[in-house]
């Protein structure tokens, strides 16, 4: 068992863990999708002094140490940037983290009706377990464009007056035991993918169940062909809690990755200016694999970093060029947790435990390391000047045993670029449930280390505050 950091904690640490984590938890409530997360964002920088990149660009207004700008990508990604001291063509340091989690989304052509039920047919978005998304009160969150240019946002499901949705279950007398669903569901076969759709309605007007929603519908001003146009995502419904007795935890939807892009905001908010520009790059699509015009796969990025050294006056090819090859990266996201509950998975002495800080893993991959970034140990070391000096807990390790575990991140895709990249995050437990669960301590440990990161380690990070 290893050490758990709550024991070294002072009492004034404790309150300031809790307040960051009440503010998380506020987070986290609020950002189900990966839009809400950008409308958060967006909203948080402007208030902290950051300027929409796109009017400089019109303006020709031209850039200096200090300034702060942000850029966003069809409303599903991010990229944020505080001016460092020196050229850009020195490179940055950057944390980069995703903010889709896995849920069911709503198919182009929803509605339907069965033997007196209306439904909505759906498809499930990144890696799940069928059965967690069974039995369970769901929300729908998301937004419908008409042709006419209006736009309706979706959240229904989330105040205590408002109904809930949910994919019902079979109840185990008439489950078919040669089937396995009496044994403990681990497989996606095990629930097909096809029947988790949601009963939407079941009261009749004149014998069609359909015809009721459609008028409901019909009031807000949605038409079933409003649906092709539409993106609405079925997440749990209702908020993130503490989680335990002594409420060392929390429990939430979407720790897995939003939990590292709120630490990442908040570094980049409360850190000083820099001597390297730091850059906070929040993107969609991780959980597909980061394609798509708003995945880690996209030239967003890339056209940003063009877009502000030209700003700076520093724009050159080769320039930009070396600016991505000699920048510095933490790709920000969770990792497994060791859970007592299903220790055969794990290798106790490389796993991440909750309460033991930021989880550091060199590479991931699966299987001989295959799609791995397999971070330097130079950079490592740095990072743990970094670490130690600032006195940020933190923990090494691997995503279950040798050919039995194993994960994908967006570290390889920034690798490509010649960066040195590491992933760091939080342990969580139950990752890609419905419900996910981390540790406090680990979520303020995380926000220490992205915080003293992203100033280059020249900044120290006191442990006593938030903003300190």
């Amino acid at each position: 068992m290893r050490e758990n950091a709550w024991s070294a904690c002072s009492q004034q640490q404790i309150e300031n863990i809790g307040l960051f984590s009440k503010e998380y938890k506020s987070f986290l409530s609020q950002c189900k999708t990966e839009r809400e997360c950008i409308k958060y964002f967006s909203a948080l920088l402007e208030e902290n002094g950051f300027v929409k990149l796109n009017k400089l660009i019109q303006n020709k207004t031209p850039l200096k140490a200090g300034d702060k700008v942000y850029a966003i990508n069809m409303n599903k990604a991010l990229v944020a940037f505080v001016i460092g001291k020196e050229d850009l063509q020195n490179g940055l340091n950057i944390l980069c983290a995703h903010i889709d989690s896995p849920r069911l989304d709503l198919k182009s052509n929803p509605l339907y009706e069965e033997d007196g039920f209306c439904m909505f047919d759906t498809h499930y978005y990144g890696g799940i377990k069928h059965y967690h998304w069974v039995a369970l009160p769901l929300a729908l969150h998301g937004l419908i464009c008409k042709e006419d240019g209006t736009k309706i946002d979706i959240c229904l499901g989330e105040k205590e007056d408002e109904p809930v949705f949910g994919v019902t279950d079979l109840l185990p007398h008439l489950t078919e035991k040669e089937k396995g669903f009496n044994k403990l569901l681990s497989k996606q076969e095990d629930i097909e993918g096809e029947v988790l759709n949601l009963i939407i309605g079941s009261k009749l007007k004149e014998g069609s169940a359909k015809s009721k929603i459609l008028d409901i519908l019909a009031a807000k001003g949605i038409q079933e062909k409003d649906f092709y146009s539409a993106e609405i995502e079925v997440v749990p419904a209702g908020k993130a809690r503490d989680f335990g007795l002594d409420e060392s935890m929390i429990i939430g939807y979407g720790h897995d990755d939003r939990s590292c892009a709120y630490c990442s905001i908040r570094a980049l908010i409360d850190g000083q200016t820099p001597l390297k520009t730091a850059a906070v790059i929040l993107v969609d699509k991780e959980e597909t694999g980061s394609p798509g015009a708003t995945g880690m796969k996209s030239k967003f990025f890339e056209n940003m970093v063009a877009e502000v050294m030209n700003l700076l006056g520093e724009y050159k090819e080769l320039h930009f060029k070396r600016a991505l090859n000699k920048s510095q990266v933490i790709s920000c996201d969770v990792t497994a947790g060791f859970d007592p509950n299903w220790t055969e998975p794990y290798n106790k002495n490389t796993e991440a435990f909750l309460n033991g800080g930021v989880a550091f893993s060199k590479y991931t991959g699966s299987k001989g390391k295959s799609d791995s970034n397999d971070a330097n140990p130079e950079f490592i070391a740095k990072l743990r000047k970094i670490l130690d000096e600032n006195k940020i807990v933190y923990q090494f390790t691997e995503m279950g045993k040798v050919d039995k575990g194993g994960g994908g991140t967006i570290a390889s895709i920034l690798a490509e670029y010649g960066m040195e990249v590491i992933d760091a995050g939080l342990p969580v437990l139950s990752m890609h449930a419905p419900w996910e669960v981390i540790s406090k301590l680990d979520l303020f440990e995380n926000y220490r280390f992205y915080k003293a990161f992203i100033t280059g380690g020249n900044q120290k990070i006191c442990a006593g505050t938030p903003n300190g």
